[in-house]
C-alpha cells in the first residue's frame, strides 16, 4: 500500500515506462483491483514489482515467503521470474483477497508456484521451516512489521534478502505521530542497528527496505 505519493507522478510515470513492463495477467489483476476493492493502493505496483523481479534474478531465488498477498499482484509478479521448481508461500488473512487471488492465479501459468497460507501471518509463518527461504517480502499490517522481520531473518538462508514495502509510510516517519507510523518507523530503527543484516532504505514508490542476511 502506498499512503501518498512523495516522487512526483511525472517521475513516477517517468520510471514506470523504463521498467519491466507488467504480463497482460497482471495488467488485468491491477485493474480489478482499482475497480473492485475499497483500497486499491494496497497493491505493490510496477515499481515494486518490477524491483522484486530483479532481486529474484539477480540471488537466483528458489523459495520466497511473502506477508500480506492482497488481491496476489506481487505474488503472481514474483511467480513469473522463479524458475520451474520455484515456490512462494504467501500469507494473507483475509478471505475476500484469496478469493480474488486464487481466481487469477488459476489463470495463470506459473499459478501453481503459489501456496496461499490463510490466517494471521504469524501463525502461518511458524509453520514454515527456518533457514530455508532465498527470499521474504513484507508488506502486511504495520503494527507487526518488527515481528514479521525477526520470523521472516530466521526462515531465510545466511545471503538471503528480506524487502519490508511502506518503509517511508507517506513521509510520516520522519515525525510518527499515529500507531502505524510509530511501528514502521521503530522497524525501520531496529533494522539500522542489526548487526545481522546489510541494509539500504531505497525511495522506491514508499520506500522499500532492503535487507541482506549475513
Amino acid at each position: 500500500m502506498i499512503k501518498t505519493k512523495i516522487i512526483q507522478e511525472k517521475i513516477l510515470q517517468y520510471c514506470q515506462k523504463h521498467s519491466l513492463e507488467n504480463s497482460t495477467l497482471v495488467q488485468e489483476l491491477e485493474k480489478y483491483t482499482w475497480n473492485n476493492e475499497d483500497v486499491p493502493q494496497m497493491i505493490s505496483g510496477q515499481l515494486v514489482g518490477s524491483f522484486l523481479q530483479a532481486i529474484i534474478q539477480a540471488i537466483q531465488a528458489k523459495r520466497i515467503v511473502e506477508v500480506g498477498m492482497f488481491t496476489g499482484f506481487s505474488a503472481l509478479k514474483m511467480a513469473e521470474v522463479l524458475p520451474d521448481e520455484g515456490i512462494i508461500n504467501t500469507c494473507e488473512l483475509m478471505e475476500k483477497h484469496i478469493k480474488t487471488a486464487r481466481s487469477f492465479f488459476d489463470k495463470s501459468d506459473y499459478g501453481n508456484k503459489i501456496s496461499i497460507y490463510a490466517g494471521p501471518a504469524l501463525q502461518s509463518l511458524e509453520q514454515m521451516q527456518s533457514g530455508s527461504f532465498d527470499m521474504a517480502f513484507i508488506d502486511a499490517d504495520k503494527i507487526n512489521y518488527l515481528e514479521y522481520y525477526h520470523r521472516c531473518l530466521t526462515l531465510i538462508r545466511r545471503n538471503g534478502v528480506i524487502v519490508l514495502d511502506n518503509m517511508l509510510w507517506g513521509g510520516e516517519v520522519i515525525d510518527p505521530k499515529d500507531d502505524d507510523s510509530k511501528a514502521i518507523r521503530k522497524t525501520g530503527d531496529f533494522i539500522q542497528k542489526d548487526d545481522r543484516v546489510f541494509n539500504t532504505l531505497l525511495p522506491i514508490r514508499d520506500g522499500l527496505m532492503l535487507c541482506i542476511k549475513k
